[in-house]
């Protein structure tokens, strides 16, 4: 007879194992029930036939391991094999032999981790990082001692006066501790004072981080747990804070310029930092794990249309096309999932526009960084702290119609300014850009019919997809792949309606043909051979065109020409 043995929190449970199946989670129809948080409902199931037992994870949250190792697939369990459910561990074996010891099984790792299998003794802290740590804490207490920020804001001293008044304190200070020979041997007086400066009048141990141009995004999971992402893959960096309050000084230095506020009473807030970097923080009681700061790190350099055919994101031929519907003043949306790359290419996209023209942005957070001369940026308010003084981004795209737009364009829309947006691209204001989440081109549609109803009025459906037919010219749609990379997925025309229903046609696509040995996609991104709808409209607005750049089998790079008169 089979048995099943159960190591639940250093208890040992034990069952006979019948023919048939078994499932184990922790919800009442469960078999094998374990009552843990980081298990789901139905984990995983094990079968029993003549014998021989499987176990197959049933997409659980927090997976299922065989002696360390996440399994995919259907794995055959023996008296060798330990799996690991959340902080549990089962082990198969025949009644002749002995249950495992507590002491044996593979360590449990935190819920949602993946088990290492390695020392279960956690890893020595670094006492070196330890004790700079506490003389940096022992200096910031001196710093506060002497240093009046009161009476410094007070006299009217502005940022930069009070950075050179810190930095002379600290250096003053380090002096000191130096000149007494209280500096503990191994640290660097100058990397320390760098250090305090940051803490007390910067953002702290993020500064290093945002410096690393390597470094894509930085997501603090509280004080001690900071994670990065470096090219498109997460990793757990060696940053960290001193306590919770060290990070609510971050986000207060943060959104204070701003005019944004972060408390009890609004515990979240979406900011951005000097460069256009956008911040969202949340604190308790909503954030458990501490106060929590994803920030999306915008690149120094604004990228161009090469950059991204380097990177393959797009081809030159795709980058001709955009410009051509640009110049053309076709109405374009980005679309794409989070962090696939829209506002960079709305960036880049509006590079196009032509620099005698007048340009409105409106944000909910200031991000895009134009180029030409003449352009009007308008950021949304939030409420204050009566809950009054709100400027959504809906009152703004009304307001910049009032203000003789030649282009606008809209960060992202997002609920009922999509009918503002709409009906703007629809009443002459065409040329106007703006960004869409989105799965698909077609997906584009339906999202934008559902934010239109948000905006209150109760239109039909088909009125709505009319005024989206008539306004949407172009969707280009972005995605992040598995490797990491971003890249445009297709280049979609909206050519009009037919009865209910929106027709579009694909003029530039991706297709992935695998995936290499190193986790790479592979596929290619080219014409479909469909040609625009208005592309025999070129030469009469003085533009050439080769339309050997819609031929998937040409393989000729074409340049748009504008022919001056």
């Amino acid at each position: 007879m089979l048995r099943l043995t159960t190591l639940i929190d250093g208890r040992r449970e034990t069952q006979d194992l019948a023919d048939g199946t078994w499932f184990v989670g922790r919800g009442d129809m469960c078999r094998v029930r374990l009552d843990f948080p980081d298990v789901s409902e139905r984990h995983a199931l094990l079968s029993v036939r003549d014998g021989v037992v499987t176990i197959k994870d049933l997409h659980s949250s927090n997976g299922t391991y065989v002696n360390g190792e996440e399994i995919d697939d259907e794995v055959v369990l023996d008296g060798s094999k330990v799996v690991q459910i959340g902080s549990s561990m089962l082990r198969v074996s025949d009644e002749s032999e002995e249950p495992a010891p507590a002491e044996e099984p593979v360590p449990a790792s935190a819920a949602g981790e993946r088990p290492m299998p390695s020392e279960p003794d956690p890893e020595p802290a670094d006492p070196m990082r330890e004790l700079r740590l506490n003389v940096q804490e022992q200096i910031q207490r001196e710093l506060l001692k002497r240093m009046d920020m009161k009476r410094l804001t007070l006299q009217g001293v502005d940022r930069e006066g009070l950075e050179d008044t810190a930095r002379q304190k600290i250096r003053s200070i380090i002096d000191e501790v130096v000149a007494n020979g209280k500096l503990p041997d191994g640290i660097d007086p100058v990397r320390l004072e760098d250090d305090v400066f940051n803490e007390a009048m910067r953002l702290g141990p993020l500064e290093d981080l945002l410096a690393d141009d390597t470094v894509s995004e930085i997501m603090v999971n509280g004080p001690h747990s900071v994670y990065i992402e470096r090219g498109g893959r997460l990793q757990l960096s060696d940053c960290q804070f001193t306590d919770d309050a060290s990070v609510l000084a971050v986000i207060e230095r943060i959104i204070a310029p701003l005019g944004r506020r972060c408390d009890e009473s609004q515990p979240y807030v979406d900011a951005r930092l000097a460069d256009g970097s956008r911040v969202n923080a949340i604190i308790a009681p909503l954030a458990l794990s501490g106060p929590t700061i994803t920030i999306r790190k915008f690149s120094k350099k604004a990228l161009t249309a090469d950059d991204f055919i380097r990177f393959g994101t797009w081809t030159h031929n795709a980058a001709e096309f955009m410009k051509l519907c640009v110049l053309l003043r076709k109405n374009i949306i980005v679309a794409g999932g989070t962090g696939s790359g829209k506002t960079t290419l709305l960036n880049l996209l509006s590079g196009y526009i032509p620099h005698n023209e007048r340009i409105v942005t409106v944000e909910d957070a200031a991000e895009l960084r134009l180029q030409q001369p003449h352009v009007v940026r308008l950021e949304a308010r939030p409420p204050n702290i009566e809950g009054k003084g709100a400027v959504t981004i809906r009152d703004l795209v009304k307001n910049c119609l009032r203000m003789r737009p030649d282009r606008i364009i809209v960060g992202e829309c997002r609920g009922g300014e999509s009918l503002d947006m709409l009906q703007a691209m629809n009443t002459g204001h065409d040329g106007s850009l703006t960004t869409v989440h989105a799965n698909s081109p077609r997906d584009v549609i339906s999202r934008l019919e559902t934010m239109v109803l948000m905006s209150g009025m109760e239109l039909p459906s088909r009125a709505i997809r009319e005024q989206i037919a008539s306004a949407v010219d172009i969707i280009i749609h972005e995605s992040r792949l598995s490797d990491g990379s971003r890249k445009v997925v297709a280049i979609t025309e909206v050519t009009g309606l037919e009865g209910s229903q929106i027709v579009m046609q694909d003029i530039f696509a991706f297709r992935q043909s695998g995936v290499g040995a190193d986790g790479k996609v592979i596929g290619e991104f080219k014409p479909t051979g469909a040609m625009p709808t208005w592309y025999d409209q070129l030469a009469g607005r003085g533009i050439r065109c080769d339309p050997r750049m819609f031929d998937p089998d040409s393989g000729v790079d074409v340049d748009v020409e504008v022919v001056k008169r």
